[in-house]
């Protein structure tokens, strides 16, 4: 099983879209996270949302640029990388988050997955031979809208 690192957040600034010399594609954003404490009774007290540089490269970047804006509650899987760098004789450090999938959050909006063809337009339905008796035989056919 192949896992990363997970982020959730929103877009705090419009995603950026550049391109290098080799024509690659990067997108660039400020994104923010909510934070939240737990109270002894159980309810929760919002604190102050923090904000980290956001980063995607070639078609990944192109496709999140097409899909999200400011605003946009997203889920995203990649890795932190840390940074450090010289501005007016000090030294800057951080994270920025560089993320290799992206998608919207389920938890937080709403949102039609468009499949193309629909079911009922599909060609022949073969069922699937699962190799445990307690998995599916077939696909669902109920539709995902979230």
């Amino acid at each position: 099983m192949r896992t990363k690192e997970s982020l959730w957040g929103f877009f705090a600034s419009d995603p950026q879209l550049s391109f290098n010399e080799g024509g690659e594609a990067r997108l660039f954003a400020w994104i923010g996270q909510e934070q939240f404490e737990r109270n002894p009774d159980g309810s929760f007290t919002q604190g102050e949302t923090k904000f980290y540089p956001f980063k995607m490269f070639r078609r990944s970047a192109e496709h999140a640029y097409e899909k999200f804006a400011r605003g946009d509650n997203f889920v995203a899987s990649g890795h932190v990388q840390k940074f450090s760098y010289e501005k007016n004789g000090e030294t800057v450090s951080g994270e920025e988050f560089i993320a290799t999938h992206i998608g919207p959050d389920a938890a937080r909006t709403s949102y039609a997955v468009d499949r193309g063809r629909s079911r009922s337009q599909q060609v022949k339905r073969v069922p699937i031979e699962a190799p445990h008796p307690t998995l599916p035989q077939q696909p669902s056919s109920r539709p995902m809208t979230l």
